[in-house]
């Protein structure tokens, strides 16, 4: 029980951690904050582990490379492996649904596919031969995207939602960010791959969790453990069976709460000590592809989100000036208004899901940068 408690809490603290990331990013205060927490934690830290440190992010996180396309790659194979090794031979045993146990790999399938997809697909890169017809897609705002702006780097004029990849070292068409698990900015042209990927990864680690979590329980139902007794503070026995815990639970929330939590405690310490002991790779492939669930589903609402409202992931992290506005963390100079950005490029759900799924030009091969 001491575990699922530990677990449960990390758990909490991973959504926290995200959720504040999400919010912190919007202030420039917090910014500084976090930028002035940096400074004193590398007093701490020697330099040449800092130098280490800064060359390895730099690799993984600023250029283009494999690393996490291997380790992504790595996961889900070590995930479906102990899935097809342990999980599904014992759920034939037990006799569940073939569809139901094929279902995973049905998602995996088209997973991989689109994963594909995405990585190679070019996502938008705008050259000079391209350069006049994507600067007629888009309206320009003139607050986040005006007109007659040049890129920096590549020297080309930037239409209206685009903007320039550090990583990859072009502009993209609508560009939404550099995904370094595809290793490729996701753009106009490979934004509905991305989803499609998004989707069904979401969906595969929440029904392998599923498929694994009723066959613990199943296990835990058919087996003697389930059939074990209890003694309670007056001598009177008790079967853990479902009659059983629905009392305890019940009595958890009367008087005698103290005795029932105890109880309670006791009962699932032994069926998690017992699981723990018997399947211990598929408990701890569950944990896993339970916290991966949240994670990617939490991700995916956002991305859905953002997909419904025809808002990209860079216009939305610099476009919400109202919000920041409205923060009070955020203290603006008395002679600089900020400018509200209005999305001026959402006609409707049905409209905004077309512009995603069938974008305005047809995806060509990718372009070297000349």
């Amino acid at each position: 029980m001491d575990f699922l408690i530990l677990f449960l809490f990390y758990l909490a603290l991973v959504v926290m951690g995200l959720v504040l990331i999400c919010v912190c990013s919007k202030t420039h205060s917090l910014k500084g904050l976090a930028r002035g927490g940096a400074q004193i934690f590398s007093c701490v830290i020697p330099e040449c582990l800092q130098r280490a440190m800064h060359r390895s992010l730099h690799y993984l996180f600023h250029t283009r490379n494999h690393t996490f396309i291997v380790l992504h790659l790595v996961l889900q194979g070590m995930v479906y492996t102990e899935y097809t090794w342990e999980v599904f031979g014992y759920c034939q045993e037990l006799e569940f649904s073939l569809y139901y146990l094929l279902l995973p790999y049905l998602l995996l399938v088209v997973n991989l596919f689109s994963f594909t997809l995405t990585c190679v697909t070019n996502p938008g890169i705008i050259t000079k031969a391209n350069e006049l017809l994507f600067l007629h897609v888009y309206e320009f705002d003139e607050v986040m995207f005006p007109k007659n702006v040049r890129c920096s780097t590549c020297a080309l004029r930037k239409p209206a939602r685009s903007k320039h990849c550090s990583v990859c070292n072009w502009c993209v068409h609508r560009f939404d960010h550099h995904c370094v698990w595809v290793n490729n900015c996701i753009g106009a042209w490979n934004i509905r791959y991305f989803l499609i990927y998004l989707l069904t990864l979401t969906a595969s680690a929440a029904t392998v969790a599923i498929v694994s979590t009723t066959f613990l329980i199943h296990l835990v139902v058919m087996s003697d453990l389930y059939q074990e007794t209890y003694v309670d503070d007056l001598g009177h026995l008790h079967v853990m069976d479902t009659v059983f815990l629905i009392q305890e639970t019940c009595m958890y929330w009367d008087n005698s709460w103290a005795a029932s939590q105890c109880c309670l405690c006791s009962v699932c310490h032994i069926w998690t000590q017992y699981l723990f002991l018997t399947f211990p790779r598929i408990v701890f492939m569950l944990g896993f592809v339970v916290v991966l669930s949240f994670l990617l589903g939490g991700y995916l609402c956002f991305a859905l989100y953002l997909a419904a409202t025809n808002q990209t992931t860079n216009e939305w992290y610099r476009g919400d000036w109202a919000w920041c506005q409205r923060c009070p963390l955020v203290a603006w100079p008395p002679s600089a208004e900020p400018q509200v950005h209005r999305n001026i490029h959402s006609h409707g759900l049905r409209s905004n899901l077309q512009e995603i799924f069938l974008p305005a030009f047809p995806c060509h091969g990718r372009k070297k940068q000349e």
